[in-house]
């Protein structure tokens, strides 16, 4: 390949006007392909193909050609796309390799379209004016692609709002709301969120030679120029709102060799350092528990004096209260990191933290911190989750009565979009396409969509019971009212709030077992149009059986022709199975005098389950994360829960038995490991420790050393909910074998998730936290807005060393999206922190 390389070196000239250009309007000089394989000036890097499309979800604007520009990343998705605002389930060129040569400071990725038989080279390398990257074809274009195959570049709409463009000379602006013309015609695009009208495709805002992108900011500063052909300028918002500012030249037909050359040149201003972030928790502290800020420095910083930790009185004056020069951690990712620690302040008040000129916002250090920052989760976040309910608070109706028409009977041998799969059989008395009576009750609305996913619902039942047996939170402010279908938040009903969620959830695991006599994947949307739905749960389907002998549209009584109904996933799998029937144990203990005959049917169903599935070889269909966990695990977590409920020995003698698949994986099982001591005999104690003491052995969190003593996770997912899980095992431990545990690890996880973490100091759980997140991808997500007590991902990874989470774009869903089995953890992390606190 690297022969390939050196022999496409010669190629189509600069533009003859390109020397007129300022100087300000082009990168600097130093702009270098760095040992970590990608291109980097003083505050600018532009990385080629770094990360790959997450195949997980398909587009999730982290791949192609990037840029990081003044600590924002700004640009993404630099490939050959086959339309000029590609939606999220567009096809995408498949990677087939990537080559770094450091001697040329060139980077050339190989990729094609198999479905097209087509093939494509796309090279970067750094040259005096910018980078150059071209399209190189060793075929012509195939003729079914010609007009639909082009260069594309996204820009994030966000770091351009209220900033102008110039195309050759001419001004434009960027709209702050999509308002870009469409031409309609042809087919209707599935990914544009529609299942009503004609196809549309936007119409270009601009177009020309040069683009210049914010040439009033010296900070968002990019430049574009285009050898041959045109750059085109595009608004993809008019087709989803999660679609960028893209710029775009069409391939040509009939030509080989670098048939298109762009010169990027992103502005980077001399001398940038980003400012210090100091890490703390946005909630506080308690004065006996360790309080370390952790200081995030520019790589080009120095270090910046000593550190101060300022109590505020109330007269707002700051009034040191510690002062030392933090110990140097070391480079991690991108940053170098200092330590603050300032445990030895114990006095309740409020503070803020002072470094290198940069202070941050107040915190308080008090024995009643964590108090309520549960409340948000309980009072606001699950239940605004709440299907199949009108969901009302004060003057505002979250969602009316959702999903009346559950659900139909999914189609045979069909994958969905969202990780379902049904397979050759529905395993149900039901035909393809057929309503399912009787789902139409309970359940979380999964995450920023609009599933029921089981495995989620059944995590979430067990978490609840966990909190309410440990901690007995009798907390009511939600009025809950089944038979009406109807949630008032903020007034208090009576009922403890916990149990209310756990009855919501139960009532869907048994709808499953009284409509199918087992567990389903989940119910979801059929198509993208209605998958992609923003706006009022209940708007999203309407509410009425589907009838195929009546027109689209159609009504009549409780009927309609519109096929909106969600699909029920149906395909038999022993794994959702036992994790159904673990909850559906655990929630009996807990509705044990709250709703005795609700306690009842649901241990009725857990029993009847593992006798059902161990009369036979389990059914081990997999697709996705839909169908369950592994299955060993599952069985053993089933085993558990029975024999907590019923003390039963036959359950005993399974988890002896399971043990030795389980010990291998005992971190991932430890916290339900732990909860069966209390039933187990002494030799399983004995194992049980054995594994405690070598998951504690290792001072470095599994996914390797950093400086906030967290697992931070790489994948396509940031990490938050093993963050969360670090936490609460360590909590276990310490409840199981205090001599081998303080459970300190409770409130390193809480620090983490309330601010001590990569790329900003926000707190990632909405509306806790003196500064927290407000922009995040729940189902109000196109308002740019928040659902207090949510938890999101976090900080994720960006290869090969860009932490990101980001405030101003809420559709990053892989470090912004809410996932309804996170604030049920988060709640019972900071339960775990009050008792602690109590000791």
């Amino acid at each position: 390949m690297k022969g390939k390389i050196g022999r496409r070196l010669l190629g189509i000239g600069l533009l003859a006007g390109a020397a007129a250009l300022p100087r300000a309007a082009v990168a600097q000089d130093d702009l270098r392909l760095n040992d970590s394989g990608y291109f980097e000036a003083r505050g600018v890097n532009l990385l080629v193909f770094s990360n790959w499309y997450d195949g997980l979800f398909a587009d999730a604007k982290i791949s192609g050609v990037e840029i990081i520009q003044q600590g924002e990343r700004t640009a993404t998705n630099g490939d050959v796309r086959l339309s000029a605002t590609p939606g999220q389930w567009d096809p995408i060129g498949r990677m087939v390799k990537r080559d770094v040569d450091a001697k040329t400071g060139a980077i050339e990725a190989l990729l094609e379209y198999p479905d097209y038989k087509f093939q494509y080279h796309i090279r970067a390398e750094r040259k005096a004016d910018g980078v150059h990257i071209a399209v190189i074809l060793d075929q012509p274009l195939p003729a079914t692609l010609a007009g639909k195959a082009g260069l594309n570049l996204e820009f994030l709409p966000s770091a351009y709002f209220h900033k102008s463009f110039l195309a050759d000379g001419k001004p434009g602006a960027f709209p702050i709301y999509p308002a870009g013309d469409m031409i309609a015609g042809g087919a209707r695009n599935a990914a544009s969120g529609r299942d009503f009208g004609p196809g549309a495709e936007p119409l270009p805002m601009a177009s020309g030679k040069t683009l210049v992108l914010a040439p009033e900011d010296a900070t968002r500063r990019v430049t574009l120029r285009a050898a041959t052909g045109e750059l085109q300028l595009f608004d993809g918002r008019n087709q989803a709102q999660n679609g960028w500012f893209v710029v775009r030249s069409l391939l040509p037909s009939e030509r080989t060799g670098r048939v298109i050359e762009w010169i990027v040149a992103p502005n980077s201003v001399p001398g940038w350092l980003r400012a210090p972030v100091i890490g703390h928790s946005q909630l506080g502290y308690t004065p006996a528990q360790a309080k370390v800020a952790v200081i995030e420095l520019d790589a080009n910083a120095r270090p910046a004096g000593p550190a101060r930790l300022l109590r505020i009185d109330a007269t707002g004056k700051a009034t040191p209260a510690l002062s030392a020069v933090p110990r140097a951690w070391g480079k991690y990712l991108r940053y170098n990191y200092l330590s603050f620690d300032f445990s030895a302040v114990r006095q309740p008040g409020l503070y803020q933290l002072d470094y290198g000129g940069k202070r941050t916002h107040s915190f308080r250090i008090a024995d009643d911190v964590y108090a309520d920052a549960w409340h948000p989760g309980l009072d606001v976040y699950l239940p605004v989750q709440m299907d199949h309910m009108l969901v009302n608070e004060a003057y505002r109706v979250w969602h009316g009565d959702s999903h009346r028409d559950d659900a139909r009977q999914a189609p045979v041998d069909h994958e969905h979009i969202d990780l379902y799969r049904q397979g050759p059989t529905t395993d149900t008395r039901f035909r393809p396409g057929e309503h399912i009576p009787g789902l139409d009750v309970g359940g979380w609305l999964d995450a920023g969509d609009f599933d029921i996913r089981t495995q989620t619902q059944y995590a979430v039942v067990r978490t609840l019971v966990g909190i309410w047996e440990e901690h007995k939170p009798t907390r009511d402010q939600t009025l809950v009212d089944q038979d009406l279908r109807r949630v008032e938040m903020h007034v208090p009903d009576g009922k403890p709030d916990l149990l209310q969620q756990i009855e919501h959830g139960v009532r869907y695991l048994a709808s499953m077992y009284d409509a199918v006599g087992y567990a389903v994947h989940g119910v979801v949307e059929p198509d993208v149009a209605q998958y992609t739905h923003l706006g009022d749960a209940a708007s999203k389907t309407d509410g009425l059986l589907y009838d195929p002998d009546l027109k689209f549209g159609e009504r009549k009584g409780n009927r309609s022709g519109t096929p909106d109904d969600r699909w029920v996933f149906t395909s038999k799998s022993s794994a959702l199975n036992y994790g159904s029937a673990a909850a559906l144990a655990a929630a009996s203990r807990a509705l044990r005098g709250y709703d005795d005959a609700l306690a009842d049917k649901a241990l009725r169903r857990a029993r009847a389950v593992w006798d059902e599935e161990h009369g036979h070889a389990p059914n081990t269909f997999s697709h996705g994360n839909t169908t369950g966990g592994w299955l060993p695990g599952e069985e053993f977590t089933a085993a558990v829960e029975l024999l907590a409920t019923t003390k039963d020995p036959q359950y005993a003698a399974r988890v002896t038995a399971l043990w030795p698949e389980i010990a291998p994986r005992f971190p991932q099982y430890a916290q339900t490991a732990l909860q069966a001591l209390p039933f187990m005999d002494g030799a399983y104690r004995a194992k049980a420790e054995a594994e405690v003491r070598k998951l504690k052995a290792s001072s470095t969190p599994f996914t390797g050393a950093n400086p906030y003593g967290v697992p931070i996770t790489t994948g396509g997912w940031a990490g938050n909910g093993a963050v969360i899980q670090s936490g609460l095992t360590d909590y276990a431990i310490h409840k199981a074998f205090p001599a081998l545990s303080d459970g300190s690890q409770v409130f390193r996880a809480l620090d983490y998730l309330h601010g001590t973490h990569p790329g900003s100091d926000l707190s990632f759980v909405s509306g806790v936290g003196t500064r927290s997140k407000e922009v995040a991808y729940g189902s109000n997500r196109a308002d740019f807005s928040f659902i207090a007590g949510g938890v999101v991902p976090g900080a994720l990874i960006l290869k090969p060393d860009f932490p990101e989470n980001s405030e101003n774009w809420p559709f990053f869903w892989g470090e912004n999206e809410y996932v309804v089995n996170m604030s049920p953890s988060y709640i019972a992390l900071v339960q775990a922190a009050i008792d602690l606190g109590k000791r």
